[in-house]
């Protein structure tokens, strides 16, 4: 480390975005519809009617954007690859034209120094694939491993990271059980199977890469602390079980080849019965575990919250994000020393940790963000303070560059470090952009000095 540098030299300092959220122009050059273009103009599925037709227009504004990157001094880059624009159909014909926008995509980040890390799967799978069954066809991890075998092909020369599926529970749970995000269901029969199918798909894919490929890949999971409200049982075992379905389900798999335990009772007879040889081909961690940290649960048992039993609560004392979070740095450092027990100190990316707050109009082109200033600092230093106890962290990416689409919610809620203006798209820096520029610029030596208020001086 540099003198008065909280991280090592080589540490990675990014940010982070997917494809529907900012790219736009979702059908552009051949592309094909994807379930989020399906649910997103389905009515009453997306607040205020909002759509990712336009988002943050970086398929026309991408090297804008670039240049943005290189002003933060950013060193990686975490962005996802849009599969029907690749794929239209979700297999067979590749379209060049598609896959050409993120081949220039990573050319001009590399011609700026800056580390690409690619995310095959956030999320958006294409509308013809779902139409066949989606997650729940068998066949899915094969359709998944023929798609990131394009994509290794195209870009494994020049990409370094790579992750297969971003937070798979989201897609399983958000997208089949509760029916918040795309495709929209809501059966609890077809959620583990598709949790199931989601893990196969990364297995098959680090598969494939393991003959193609020359560096890293990896999952991106969401994970969170659970902390009973009180020391009563009930409520210690409703924690439990929250921790098995949010923090265990798909790392266990990845790690010890088998889900928890707690599992089969949560779902009862909609949990499959799973054989050795299932869970033998699961059992791929990858070269390191990608971080997606936002706050804590404070867990309280309720008989009437089906399938868990339990409910996450907030506490009225607490200092909440615009998504109704809690900001709780602590519970970072305890994420990754948890990581660093459970599963032998496996290679880390923070690869999402951000805030969305109500941020104020921009003056003279700027936007202050105090709160957010907080947050990422609190957070990076959280990160420090695990790096210090031994975890094996490599980087850490913020969530997000710009101010997009927040899937269900619309543009309502801003994660950026740089707003978009609606009007003209234009990117106006925030007081959050600046203070990330100082901590990156000092690899984390300015992390030490007194608090300060930010003025922009852009």
């Amino acid at each position: 480390m540099t003198r008065g540098a909280l991280f090592p030299r080589d540490f990675l300092w990014g940010a982070a975005t997917s494809a529907y959220q900012i790219e736009g122009s979702p059908l552009a050059d051949g592309a094909g519809p994807s379930i989020w273009h399906r649910f997103a103009h389905s009515p009453g599925r997306i607040a205020n009617g909002d759509t990712g037709d336009l988002a943050c227009d970086h398929y026309r504004r991408y090297r804008e954007d670039v240049a943005i990157m290189a002003d933060l001094g950013l060193n990686a880059y975490r962005f996802s690859v849009a599969w029907s624009r690749v794929l239209p159909q979700g297999r067979g014909t590749v379209n060049h034209k598609g896959l050409g926008f993120y081949q220039r995509l990573v050319d001009a980040l590399l011609e700026r120094g800056i580390r690409p890390m690619v995310t095959l799967y956030h999320w958006d799978l294409s509308a013809t694939l779902h139409d066949r069954g989606g997650w729940l066809n068998p066949d899915s991890p094969n359709w998944f491993a023929d798609y990131a075998q394009v994509m290794f092909k195209a870009l494994g020369d020049r990409v370094p990271l790579w992750i297969t599926i971003n937070e798979p529970w989201v897609v399983a749970v958000l997208g089949h059980l509760e029916g918040q995000h795309a495709p929209g269901h809501r059966d609890l029969f077809e959620t583990p199977r598709v949790a199931h199918h989601l893990l196969l798909a990364h297995a098959r894919a680090v598969d494939v890469y393991r003959g193609l490929g020359r560096h890293r890949i990896g999952l991106a999971v969401n994970l969170e602390p659970q902390h009973p409200v009180s020391d009563a049982r009930a409520d210690r075992e409703a924690a439990t079980r929250r921790d098995a379905f949010i923090n265990r389900w798909f790392l266990d798999p990845l790690f010890q080849g088998r889900y928890p335990h707690e599992m089969a009772s949560i779902f009862g007879p909609a949990w499959p019965d799973f054989t050795s040889e299932e869970l033998a081909l699961i059992r791929a961690p990858g070269d390191f575990i990608g971080v997606n940290y936002y706050s804590r649960g404070c867990v309280r048992a309720d008989p009437d919250a089906t399938p868990l039993h339990a409910v996450r609560v907030s506490r009225p004392e607490a200092l909440n994000t615009a998504m109704g979070w809690e900001v709780y740095p602590e519970g970072l450092t305890q994420t990754l020393l948890w990581l660093r027990q459970r599963y032998a100190n496996p290679p880390i990316y923070i690869t999402e940790n951000g805030a969305a707050f109500d941020d104020p109009p921009a003056r003279d082109g700027l936007v202050a963000d105090p709160l957010r200033v907080a947050y990422l600092r609190d957070h990076i230093v959280a990160a420090a303070k695990a790096l210090e106890q031994g975890v094996d962290l490599r980087g850490y990416f913020a969530w997000s560059l710009l101010d997009n689409f927040e899937w269900a919610e619309g543009y309502s809620k801003r994660f950026g470090l740089y707003h978009v203006d609606p009007r003209d798209q234009r990117r106006l820096p925030k007081a959050s952009a600046r203070f990330y520029r100082e901590v990156i610029a000092s690899n984390g030596a300015s992390l030490t000095q007194e608090a300060e208020p930010y003025s922009l001086g852009f």
